[in-house]
């Protein structure tokens, strides 16, 4: 079992590689190959940065056909720009159909063959951003493939990329697992350090989050600061998509209910100072 306080890209590694190896033999990947055909727009033997720029340049017109051609000729020569782009399509179904344990695969890929586990690495970008992915994947798990719910798993790649590469992303997700409690124990004030970090970035889960620990600071052990809760929860709201909204809008009503008017007043102002529409009424 990994320590929490010591993961590292080996054990990051290590993760892809067990998840890989159940059942491997008898499962078959759906799907197309990642194995290429002749290309009528480029060849193979032009050199991986030609090709992940042709790539990049076809995806940009719209033309994701021969963007995905091009950026598989670039990933198997190892450009990890092209191999990060080509889990991202995967991931999405953007450009080919969805497909989560291609993109699993992928992403392993480039954590599998970076050497430099710091941030200073030259792809330090797409090897964090894969850690991230990595740690999704295995807090949801993928169906119909080998990758299963671990969510310590999860909460420890997470680690990786917060501490190690500053990941926003992997930075809420690693506050949210520690708030409730999910792949060990629950740390609140832990929590609020790690969403702060993201918020600082502009993760607008975060910002939700913080302003809900912030509203009632007894949560983590501070004094409350209810105003302050409430105009983030409501600059949050503002920046939030329609999936965000789902689940920070009823933290923001609670919220909203429960403040004092002079509480709301300056939430209110500070929100309009954001440029943020104040949701509470």
């Amino acid at each position: 079992m990994l320590m929490f306080d010591m993961i590292s890209l080996r054990a990051a590694k290590a993760v892809v590689l067990s998840a890989l190896t159940v059942s491997t033999a008898s499962f078959a990947l759906a799907g197309p190959s990642y194995a290429l055909d002749p290309s009528t727009i480029v060849t193979p033997e032009a050199g991986p940065m030609e090709l992940f720029s042709m790539g990049f340049k076809a995806y940009q017109r719209g033309e994701k056909t021969e963007a995905l051609e091009a950026l598989r000729y670039a990933a198997d020569k190892g450009h990890p720009g092209a191999r990060w782009k080509l889990g991202r399509m995967y991931a999405e179904g953007d450009g080919v159909p969805k497909n989560d344990y291609e993109a699993f695969k992928i992403f392993g890929e480039i954590i599998n063959a970076e050497q430099d586990d710091t941030s200073t690495s030259p792809n330090a970008a797409y090897v964090a951003s894969s850690v991230t992915a990595l740690g999704d994947y295995m807090r949801t798990g993928i169906p119909d493939s080998p990758v299963t719910v671990d969510l310590l798993q999860a909460r420890q790649l997470y680690f990786h990329a917060a501490s190690i590469f500053g990941d926003p992303r992997a930075q809420f997700q690693l506050g949210r697992m520690l708030l409730n409690g999910e792949g060990g124990r629950a740390n609140a004030r832990q929590a609020a350090r790690w969403l702060k970090l993201s918020a600082e970035k502009g993760n607008v889960g975060a910002e939700a989050l913080l302003g809900h620990l912030l509203f009632d600071g007894e949560k983590i052990g501070l004094r409350p600061e209810p105003a302050r809760g409430l105009a983030m929860l409501t600059i949050a709201i503002k920046r939030a998509g329609a999936s965000d909204q789902s689940w920070i809008r009823p933290l923001q009503e609670e919220a909203f209910s429960l403040a004092s008017e002079a509480d709301r007043r300056t939430a209110l102002a500070y929100a309009e100072s954001k440029g943020a529409v104040f949701a509470g009424n």
